[in-house]
């Protein structure tokens, strides 16, 4: 009996470490995560690939790609992207243009079409080794209305990545608690149907994340400027960033990552 339990002991230790590893990153750093950071300090959890606006490509370690926000031709170059998934946090053709994306992406979208408008749709699924969830926010009219729009959370298991979507305004404790413990945040700082990279510092604040990353802001870079002011704050000119668990920076950074057509 008493070997029986040495054994089934380390076991059900084992099953909690690769279980809360799984799905653990976006919730507060699990029992598990403190074990296993040393086995994968030098290798990236995952790169992000920018290509303006709001559009990016998430590839993890293990090789799965998810697409955020693809843009329609036409203000930039159009990368050759390819995707086990796309998010979508609002239908508009500088967010929603799967056209673009190979692979027969299973496409996840924030919202669903009823009469005369949009509703949220919530998203929570796992794409390979990826938890993806929608949160609920809202978006700004250029007359200062609201209307809804989706966020998305990546949980890559060790590492957690938020793309804010068109975000207009400070987060409710509620949506906090949604978001949960964020790693690098994809921040829009654009103004009119977002928020402004005044209103998206408080957001930062709100957030904690180690990495902040600006996007929706076409090409100003005064909005960067304020946006980053007071931050320690790099440049990425070529728009792609591998991202480390393990070398993440103590307090929020600042990166902006460059983009083909654009202004660096």
């Amino acid at each position: 009996m008493r070997r029986g339990r040495l054994i089934a002991v380390p076991f059900a230790l084992l099953l909690l470490l690769w279980h809360s590893a799984l799905l653990g990153a976006c919730k507060e750093e699990s029992f598990a995560s403190r074990f296993l950071r040393p086995a994968y300090a030098a290798t990236p959890d995952a790169t992000l690939h920018y290509f303006g606006h709001s559009f990016f490509q998430l590839v993890t370690s293990r090789g799965t790609r998810i697409v955020m926000d693809p843009l329609a031709p036409g203000w930039y170059p159009v990368p050759d992207v390819s995707a086990h998934a796309v998010t979508i946090g609002r239908e508009h053709q500088n967010h929603n243009w799967i056209p673009i994306v190979r692979g027969r992406p299973l496409i996840l979208r924030g919202l669903r079409e009823m009469e005369y408008t949009y509703e949220w749709n919530q998203v929570r699924t796992t794409v390979k080794d990826v938890l993806v969830q929608s949160v609920p926010i809202y978006v700004s009219r250029p007359d200062g209305d609201l209307f809804k729009g989706a966020a998305f959370t990546y949980d890559l298991g060790r590492l957690c990545v938020a793309h804010l979507g068109d975000l207009s305004h400070k987060l409710t404790p509620k949506l906090l608690k949604q978001f949960g413990k964020v790693d690098v945040a994809l921040v829009p700082i654009g103004g009119r149907t977002t928020m402004g990279p005044h209103t998206a510092r408080e957001v930062v604040e709100q957030l904690k994340p180690k990495m902040a990353i600006p996007m929706h802001y076409r090409d100003d870079l005064e909005r960067v400027r304020i946006f980053s002011e007071g931050f320690p704050t790099r440049t990425v000119p070529d728009g792609s960033l591998a991202i480390s668990k393990a070398a993440l920076p103590r307090k929020t950074e600042i990166v902006v990552l460059g983009y083909r057509g654009g202004p660096f």
